[in-house]
């Protein structure tokens, strides 16, 4: 079952890559231009081992607890972790020392205590702003028209290094309605002179990457069946 389990993560994957790459070419740019990261949320340690054999750099978790115990088991191989999912403020010390990347800053709050807790650890922590672009209730973020004030605050923020900016759309089984919230984020980056965009899951990641995702969130699709 094992040996089935892990041939299912290497076919996944390619399918993955090559989705990536038709999308990529699709909107004329180059498969190279979007980044990976392969959430692991769902996946056992013997799984995200193939996945590394199969050249996954770029490891993203909902969970700060979760990411822990694996790193613990994966701390022999050269991986980026990325902080994907919610984080509450009292989470933020932890998170600074085991994360490369938080995807999920969602206050000017938040902010300030991740640039506080990166100048103690001697780092500049690399953020994306989470934006409600939806405008759902049930999900996190700055709302658009916040993001202006949110970037003048940041300022500050010395011990940060904004990325660009994330978002999640509506869950639905047709990639195509989530067409405008990705449009918008971009438009929002353009906006403010933001490269990166993290946006796009295991059931729209082609749609964002076609609006101009640089970065995709995908784990569904290569651990599950």
């Amino acid at each position: 079952m094992l040996l089935y389990t892990l041939k299912m993560v290497r076919e996944n994957l390619a399918r993955i890559r090559e989705r990536i790459s038709k999308a990529a070419e699709k909107s004329s740019r180059a498969p190279d231009a979007i980044k990976l990261v392969v959430v692991t949320k769902e996946a056992g340690i013997d799984e995200i081992l193939q996945a590394i054999e199969e050249g996954v750099r770029d490891i993203g978790e909902n969970r700060l607890k979760d990411a822990l115990a694996k790193k613990e088991s994966l701390d022999s191989h050269v991986l980026t972790w990325h902080m994907i999912g919610h984080l509450q403020s009292n989470k933020a010390k932890e998170a600074v020392k085991l994360f490369s990347v938080i995807h999920s800053v969602d206050s000017a709050k938040l902010a300030e205590i991740l640039n506080k807790e990166a100048r103690k650890n001697g780092k500049v922590q690399d953020i994306f702003i989470e934006v409600n672009v939806s405008g759902e209730k049930s999900k996190f973020g700055v709302q658009p028209k916040g993001i202006e004030a949110f970037l003048k605050e940041a300022e500050t923020f010395r011990n940060l290094k904004i990325r660009g900016l994330m978002t999640m759309a509506p869950f639905t089984d047709n990639a195509e309605t989530t067409r405008p919230v990705f449009k918008k984020l971009k438009e929002l980056a353009d906006a403010n002179g933001l490269k990166e965009l993290s946006m796009g899951m295991s059931q729209d990641f082609e749609v964002a990457i076609e609006e101009g995702s640089t970065m995709v969130r995908i784990g569904r699709a290569i651990f599950k069946q």
